[in-house]
């Protein structure tokens, strides 16, 4: 469904030309490598992906720490994150896969069609016997890292799931105007005309622009999926789908989507984004808020210092807590997909290895292991000063640590939201916020689904709703033509299979629940 899935059809198709018979050959081979002894360090094999210039060495001194704390010797081919894919489709299809490969697309149709043909370890009756595995991963991520068949056949990289993306808003200006955060639309709206009406900055001039609103082109209605989401309840970041009645149906076709369309229009009437935002960026829209001009962007809590400084220079009395998250509007807040690609083992890897394989990767997520690529050495990488680690990242950078997070990595759950960087009283509103979010928070539940419909048709019938609500809201269309537009597409073919599709998918990957 996502457009990268689409651009790798083709090399996907190529690569399965080359015959997955060669791995399925390998599935049963065994080497007196892969038996590690109790006491001797399991030898591993390893394929990722390689961000930074040059490949940390063989003998790294990071490397030979993890290597020592996890009992383990790491063979790593580290592969640039400019060809990775090319070269993964060539590995999946040649069957002499490493060990340990980093699946950076989970949804790809090479890898796809690898795990069909049983090229995969299913890790789903294995891993919660791992505790990191479990604690350290989020329920989320695990759940839409699942391929069609329900089972999961990687670990999944995590990401902080909570937090995603949302309505940001100048908490300076509520107080200046008298005005409790919004909850709902409602309110919101009423927070947005007096953000344009009654000189929330206080500088005696009509120049304030209450949502700093932009759009991605052909069919990504950027921040303003913010508005459009808070009406569906439905996470659409990427895919336009939700869950109703046991069935995936695309948010087109639903009463909510009509209702915000129109609370978009009336949004542009009163001057409420700008005039320009359906050819804005959000580097454009970025700069407005930057510059003092808006009120409200859709932005993490995480990224408060980017706009901090800025504005702390144009108003000397911006605290950073008046860079304030919505906690939900009607309820909704968006959950992000919680991980980053994931970690495959191949079935040519015996199950005792695998099973030595995970307890390795559990015990790579231990605190005090994590910590060697992420801090480095004492006095070497890092400084303890009060209590704190300072580092050195310029050392750390050419020691590669950074580049094994490309292997194992943990993610702190509050990452989107707190830095350690981040005044004291800033961090405490943002963790005490999240914790709300995370009460409501909803995931793009059509994350990883599979249809071979929506492969195909799916961004062309984006693409024209896109077009059609951004005219809609610029008053070149009026609102009847979205429901002639949705009577029509309804009962399309392709709109009704891919919706059969998805709902299938949906319930193979849920177990039939």
């Amino acid at each position: 469904m996502k457009s990268k899935n689409r651009r790798r059809m083709a090399a996907g198709s190529l690569a399965l030309i080359l015959t997955m018979s060669g791995l399925l050959a390998a599935c049963g081979k065994n080497s007196s490598k892969d038996q590690a002894g109790a006491s001797g360090p399991l030898e591993v094999s390893v394929m990722t992906i390689l961000l930074s210039a040059s490949p940390p060495a063989a003998d790294n001194p990071i490397k030979k720490a993890i290597e020592e704390a996890t009992n383990s010797k790491l063979n790593i081919q580290w592969v640039s994150g400019n060809n990775y894919t090319d070269k993964l489709n060539v590995t999946l299809a040649s069957g002499d896969i490493p060990d340990l490969v980093t699946i950076n697309d989970p949804f790809s149709s090479v890898f796809r069609n690898a795990v069909s043909q049983g090229a995969f370890w299913d890790l789903t009756p294995y891993y919660k016997e791992y505790p990191n595995l479990g604690s350290k991963i989020s329920d989320t991520a695990w759940e839409l890292t699942k391929m069609q068949d329900g089972k999961n056949y990687g670990i999944p990289r995590p990401r902080p799931a909570e937090a995603d993306q949302f309505l940001v808003i100048r908490k300076d200006w509520l107080d200046n105007l008298g005005l409790k955060v919004p909850t709902t639309t409602d309110e919101l709206y009423t927070v947005m005309k007096a953000f344009a009406e009654k000189d929330p900055d206080k500088n005696g001039k009509n120049d304030t622009i209450p949502f700093a609103a932009y759009l991605n082109a052909p069919s990504d209605m950027a921040s303003l999926g913010a508005i459009e989401n808070s009406f569906t309840g439905a996470n659409v970041k990427n895919d336009k789908w939700k869950l109703q009645d046991g069935k995936i149906v695309n948010t087109a076709f639903l009463p909510e989507t009509r209702t915000a369309i129109e609370y978009m229009t009336n949004m542009y009437k009163d001057k409420l984004i700008p005039e320009d935002f359906a050819s804005m960026k959000l580097s454009q829209a970025s700069d407005l808020f930057k510059a003092g001009k808006a009120g409200m962007i859709v932005e993490k809590a995480g990224t408060m210092n980017d706009y901090y400084e800025k504005l702390k220079k144009v108003d000397p009395n911006f605290k950073p807590t008046d860079f304030y998250p919505i906690t939900s509007i009607n309820g909704f807040n968006p959950k992000g997909p919680g991980f980053s690609g994931m970690l495959s083992i191949p079935k040519s890897v015996p199950e005792a290895k695998m099973k030595q394989i995970l307890k390795l990767v559990d015990t790579w997520m231990n605190d005090d292991v994590f910590a060697i690529q992420q801090y480095g050495f004492e006095g070497t990488h890092y400084t303890v000063q009060d209590g704190q680690k300072v580092i050195n990242t310029e050392k750390l950078a050419a020691d590669n640590g950074p580049d094994f997070n490309q292997i194992v990595y943990v993610a702190d759950p509050y990452a989107s939201s707190t830095k350690v960087y981040f005044p004291k009283d800033a961090n405490d509103l943002f963790k005490s916020i999240q914790d709300e979010r995370a009460k409501t928070s909803v995931a793009d539940i059509s994350t990883g689904l599979y249809s071979p419909t929506a492969v195909r048709a799916l961004p062309e019938f984006e693409k024209k709703a896109q077009d059609l609500k951004t005219k809609i809201i610029l008053g070149r269309e009026p609102i009847t033509a979205w429901d002639d537009f949705t009577a029509k597409m309804k009962n399309d073919p392709d709109i009704v299979k891919m919706s059969q599709e998805l709902t299938e998918a949906y319930q193979k990957r849920a177990g039939g629940k």
